[in-house]
């Protein structure tokens, strides 16, 4: 922290849904008690209106914004507000280069990659709420945090959820982790009642309301598939020690057994404020304005493995996570362009898992594990091309919407 204890924070993807909600979170601590952080860097993909509205009323000292087409319409927004601006990747970049005690990484998908390296490159405190630089680089990733010393708090509700009971004095002592799935709008629905599955159908996640991709993501279960990757390279457990079970009340967001028998649970109401809180003030808990749960009121809670048959993307992620080598990278890759296909109207629903295992095979000769930043994107790009092109091959497989 700077001087009077106040810590300086930056925030990469302050537009999207974790972004916003810890620009939020920073406010209201400052409205209970001025200056107890002070944004130094802010970045958003495209969403200027609501980007130039947090640059006035947090003043941070440099906002970054990735597509260079808005940088005109940004200047002109922030126009005599003495804030630093500037576009395109490698500003987003430099944002996450800025010197702040705490680090906020929540922009989506494989352009989070490199601007999460680069802050984690600075040996502070990164909040990582990105998948991919845990699926698509886990290694990389987690060798450059032991490198420069960083701080890693998970923000995934999940995995922020591990790290609040995980006994990391004694990781021999712990036998399993489970991590719950809700089960997505489609838990109790047949694998002919999912032939024809909209969009918006799969959007309509039962607890959160979430972007597109992780919604169908979730829809598939591939976000608790991704999700165990993650775990497994922050808490460094085997494969065969992670498992999930659905839990359609989402109260419960882990557990994790330990060798004497005993079960640690986090529990809290649906809501990703509570993570970002946990992130935001640790090491010390801040007040965050959530419902709290009350388990009386809720009546019961009910737990039920997942099935893998209606659901083969949660398998595959499994499968990957086993196999190394750069299978999580395909995987991932694979998986995002089928979701953009079945957005688009391209894709049917119950085929995302056919072009991904396809594109997994496609690749499985994949010589070894990317150590490198330019390799995991090497590997990336080519499972997209496969992915691409086994796409072109399955006219009949999309969807009337």
């Amino acid at each position: 922290m700077t001087g009077s204890g106040t810590r300086t924070v930056s925030i990469l993807g302050s537009t999207g849904s974790v972004g916003a909600n810890t620009v939020e979170l920073v406010e209201s601590q400052n409205a209970q008690a001025p200056g107890t952080y002070r944004v130094v860097a802010l970045s958003a993909n495209e969403r200027v209106d609501l980007l130039a509205a947090q640059a006035h009323r947090l003043r941070p000292e440099f906002v970054a914004i990735a597509n260079p087409s808005r940088y005109g319409e940004l200047k002109q927004a922030l126009s005599g507000s003495g804030v630093e601006i500037a576009s395109g990747p490698q500003a987003v970049i430099e944002a996450a280069r800025r010197d702040a005690d705490w680090l906020m990484a929540s922009i989506m998908g494989t352009a989070g990659l490199e601007p999460t390296l680069a802050a984690v490159e600075r040996g502070k405190t990164v909040a990582l709420a990105n998948k991919e630089c845990l699926v698509s680089a886990g290694k990389l990733f987690m060798n450059k945090v032991r490198q420069h010393a960083t701080t890693l708090l998970p923000v995934d509700s999940e995995h922020n959820a591990v790290f609040q009971v995980f006994d990391a004095a004694q990781t021999n002592a712990i036998e399993r982790i489970t991590l719950t799935a809700s089960g997505g709008p489609f838990r109790t629905w047949t694998s002919n009642q999912m032939k024809g599955v909209t969009p918006a159908q799969a959007c309509r996640h039962p607890n959160y309301a979430m972007g597109a991709k992780i919604s169908v993501d979730s829809a598939t279960l591939m976000n608790k598939g991704l999700e165990l990757i993650e775990a497994h390279h922050i808490f460094a457990v085997p494969p065969d020690r992670l498992d999930v079970v659905v839990h359609p009340q989402q109260a419960v967001h882990c557990l994790v057994t330990y060798i004497d028998g005993s079960i640690l649970a986090q529990l809290a109401s649906p809501d990703m404020r509570t993570p970002i809180a946990y992130a935001l003030g640790y090491p010390r808990r801040i007040m965050a304005p959530t419902r709290r749960l009350n388990l009386a009121e809720l009546g019961q809670m009910t737990f039920e493995p997942p099935d893998l048959v209606r659901f083969p993307c949660l398998r595959l992620a499994q499968e990957a996570m086993a196999a190394g080598n750069g299978a999580t990278t395909v995987l991932n890759a694979a998986n995002e362009v089928a979701v953009a296909a079945f957005l688009a109207g391209n894709l049917a629903f119950e085929t995302i898992p056919d072009l991904v295992e396809t594109t997994m095979a496609a690749c499985a000769s994949q010589p070894g594990e990317p150590l490198s930043l330019p390799a995991v994107l090497a590997l990336d790009s080519q499972a997209r091309e496969h992915a691409k092109r086994a796409l072109k091959n399955v006219g009949s497989l999309a969807t009337t919407l």
